[in-house]
């Protein structure tokens, strides 16, 4: 188990014994757990001679799977995912092995940020071809909402009543349980599909801000600072390092923030603010995924974290 102080509150890891069986502290409080930190095409990613992938191919390494969160509500018996990724069926079976209160498969809820593979094509793994769920409710905004109705195979899933989906709107709070609320907000993005937007989740004590995918953040029309201010953890953009990982493509294509972009934009916050900075959504060349890398040692020794599959955290 590791501990960082942040004020009072406490970030757990689940740990695994040499079977390779997990065991966790049980959740006995409202928290949130890191289900993943990866970039939507995963690593080792499909094509990839690089040395980044090359090995996991035949060697995977069980911890890299693609960005998502869990909240869990004990106390209302309730849990709720965050992305439904390529890894959903791991994803949603970590999850309810810390929710010991009820023996469903599938959360109460599933929030989509946007129409990119890797946050919401794990929806068909609710199908008929594998799970057949029953009317999982799909949390998503009107453009997405339109397009899981209106585009096969996502449209089945709706006729079918797999999932129910739930409408949103931006800047607009729903109330989730007694200790739940979240609030979506758009942010710029590539948007051939539907909107992208990120996500307040908040529970009795503290909130998150979760945003996996945005474009620079000069091209949004709000303070990232200001939000980070606001909030007692930031879960945030990383995709790549830097420049290098790009191998001559046009920015223009993939216009995330860089980590050394974020850093220096962050460099005059307080410590304190600092540390609540949790980089994810790691594309598969990102060196930082190495805990022992330079890079990744350069984020840490700047005040900042990396987040990491199976951190819980109190809110």
């Amino acid at each position: 188990m590791k501990a960082i102080q942040v004020s009072i509150i406490v970030i757990l890891f689940c740990s695994w014994n040499t079977q390779q069986t997990k065991f966790c502290a049980p959740i006995t409080q409202t928290s949130l757990i890191v289900l993943g930190t990866i970039q939507d095409g995963g690593s080792p990613h499909i094509g990839c001679k690089k040395n980044c992938c090359k090995g996991l191919f035949l060697n995977p390494d069980k911890n890299r799977k693609v960005v998502s969160l869990g909240v869990i509500d004990p106390v209302n018996k309730k849990n709720y995912l965050f992305e439904a990724t390529p890894d959903l069926p791991a994803q949603i079976k970590n999850l309810k092995t810390h929710c010991e209160f009820n023996d469903k498969e599938t959360p109460d809820g599933i929030f989509l940020t946007h129409a990119h593979i890797g946050h919401y094509t794990g929806l068909m793994y609710l199908g008929k071809e594998a799970m057949n769920a029953k009317e999982v409710p799909v949390y998503a905004m009107p453009k997405m909402k339109a397009f899981l109705e209106t585009n096969g195979p996502w449209s089945q899933l709706v006729s079918l009543k797999n999932v129910l989906i739930q409408p949103l709107q931006n800047n607009e709070e729903i109330i989730l349980t007694s200790n739940l609320k979240v609030k979506p907000f758009t942010v710029p993005h590539r948007d051939e599909y539907s909107e992208t937007v990120g996500y307040i989740i908040e529970g009795p004590n503290k909130k998150v801000l979760f945003i996996p995918d945005i474009d620079k953040w000069e091209k949004w029309d709000v303070s990232i600072i200001d939000m980070i201010a606001k909030v007692d953890y930031a879960f945030i953009d990383a995709t790549f390092y830097d420049g290098e990982e790009i191998n001559g493509r046009n920015i223009s294509e993939i216009p995330h923030p860089f980590i050394i972009e974020s850093m220096n934009k962050f460099k005059e916050l307080a410590a304190k603010e600092k540390n609540k900075i949790y980089f994810a959504h790691f594309n598969h060349t990102n060196p930082v995924i190495n805990k022992n890398s330079a890079q990744a040692k350069q984020v840490i020794k700047n005040g900042f974290n990396l987040a990491e599959i199976n951190q819980i955290i109190s809110l």
